[in-house]
């Protein structure tokens, strides 16, 4: 290649696009990412070393900006949280982005799809197929990947997989566990996806990616059991568990929300087997090392998830549509009302250990009491179809720009100064959480604790007094024992 090539990636927030991103910048290749809200990927590693484009892949204008000077686009979007016309909103996304494509001289788009060979198939695998179509309306040529089940440390997949098994040794499912698929690791799926970006010209085509072994879910979920140490699982399968109630249950069990578990099991009514005829080794070979099993990729999921080595997470990406984030302020021309909460210690703990017990908390580490009350908080939002607590955090010690804790994200963040967070929790307004930190003339250190709250309308302001009862038991407890672990830390710090 005379020139270099410079790429685009869509979804670069998301679990297997920042994953990408890492991936492309080791081939030494020029990357620009295209996001929602540019402040989401600051905290990434990465950020410094690509450049940005903020939009929206709906809207024509930023999107042929983003495309411009690109020679290869990939696709990663999708909207299966935006309603049950989730189909509608990702054609006409994609047809947008095609457009935009052509006009800009892109010459490749790579879209990662699903394996959809199934007469029988959902609604999800049907919208995915559909937007691999509307991507190939133009002159561009489109290489449509499609994988079954990704296992990888921080894929939805996997969360689902890990925690059904973790927590139910004896379980009632329905028949599609016996349905047969064939799942991937992430790994190869981002070995097919880097190469496919080297390949000398571009290419057009459907492409089944998947991993070595065809299994049932069933086995798979036996193989997790022997791979962590528990015992068999017991799986009784009844034919009344649709996929709406299973979505349902694993919504409660599991940390992943049934807003995104629905799609995840509507894909298992099908059989999601790749189809030999659409290999890909032809244009990319298998991985020096071969494909990984799906012990393999279990095992390596696994080990990351201990090791908190999670990069990526299926919680990075978020859509601004999503029932959990429909709640508004009022509007400006009504005049925002801020409700505060503020208070304030000052300590002689350290304002390092003040950090690092900030930075800590929520996730298995919990909210620095009144745990019942956060429990109960976070119930009631699974179940008005919220994320709720279990979403817990990708890292127990450290933090990020856009990182999801519990049904918290990350909005800004700087090292042993402050942590604002947004509450992503269903609302009738907008809600935030803040910490900052103060090193004081008198050697002191001083935390300051504020939670603020933007109602909307009436139905909002009502809300703030309901609750505000509880903030006198929550916030004044929280603080103390913030300050408390953290004179812990300096004390187990001088008696090392």
């Amino acid at each position: 290649m005379s020139t270099p090539r410079k790429i685009l990636v869509t979804g670069a927030s998301g679990y297997v696009g920042g994953r990408l991103v890492t991936a492309l910048l080791a081939d030494s290749i020029n990357v620009r990412v295209y996001v929602r809200d540019a402040r989401k990927i600051k905290g990434q590693d990465w950020a410094n070393q690509v450049e940005i484009a903020e939009g929206n892949a709906s809207d024509y204008n930023s999107t042929f900006a983003a495309l411009k000077d690109i020679h290869t686009a990939y696709y990663l979007l999708h909207s299966i949280n935006l309603g049950p016309n989730f189909d509608e909103i990702e054609s006409a996304m994609a047809r947008n982005f095609a457009k935009a494509a052509e006009a800009a001289g892109v010459s490749q788009i790579i879209y990662l799809g699903g394996i959809a060979n199934d007469q029988k198939t959902s609604k999800h695998l049907q919208s995915r197929a559909n937007t691999g179509k509307e991507l190939a309306t133009t002159s561009v040529s489109v290489m449509e990947l499609r994988a079954g089940i990704i296992i990888g440390s921080g894929s939805a997949s996997f969360e689902m997989l890990r925690h059904l098994t973790h927590r139910l040794p004896v379980m009632t499912t329905p028949k599609w566990v016996s349905n047969k698929t064939q799942p991937i690791a992430i790994r190869d799926v981002l070995w097919y996806l880097r190469n496919a970006a080297k390949l000398e010209k571009p290419v057009a085509g459907i492409f089944d990616i998947g991993g070595p072994e065809v299994l049932s879910y069933a086995q798979m979920m036996q193989k997790f059991a022997k791979l962590s140490g528990l015992r068999k699982r017991w799986i009784i399968k009844v034919p009344v568990l649709t996929p709406g109630l299973s979505s349902l249950w694993i919504g409660l069990v599991t940390p992943v929300p049934t807003a995104l578990a629905r799609p995840l099991v509507g894909s298992l009514i099908s059989e999601v087997v790749a189809d030999p005829a659409k290999s890909i080794t032809h244009l990319i070979p298998l991985p020096p090392e071969g494909l990984i099993d799906v012990a393999g990729a279990i095992e390596l999921a696994l080990t990351n998830t201990t090791d908190n080595k999670v990069s990526t997470r299926w919680s990075d990406a978020t859509l601004p549509t999503a029932p959990w984030q429909k709640a508004q302020s009022d509007p400006d021309w009504a005049g925002e009302t801020l409700y505060k909460d503020s208070r304030d210690q000052e300590t002689d703990a350290s304002i390092e250990n003040l950090w690092k017990t900030v930075e800590q908390i929520g996730g298995t580490t919990g909210w620095y009491g009144s745990d019942f009350l956060w429990f109960l908080r976070g119930l009631l939002d699974r179940l008005l179809g919220g994320v709720g607590l279990r979403r817990g955090r990708r890292d127990p010690l450290h933090l990020r720009v856009g990182d999801s804790l519990d049904f918290w994200r990350v909005e800004s963040f700087e090292s042993e100064k402050s942590l604002r967070l947004y509450a992503e929790m269903i609302l009738p307004g907008k809600a935030w959480l803040e910490f900052k930190l103060e090193k004081l003339p008198n050697g002191k250190s001083k935390i300051i604790q504020e939670a603020s709250y933007s109602p909307r309308g009436l139905g909002g302001q009502l809300y703030w007094f309901a609750v505000s009862p509880l903030h006198f038991l929550v916030f004044p407890t929280m603080l103390r024992n913030i300050v408390r672990s953290a004179k812990r830390k300096d004390y187990a710090a001088r008696n090392a």
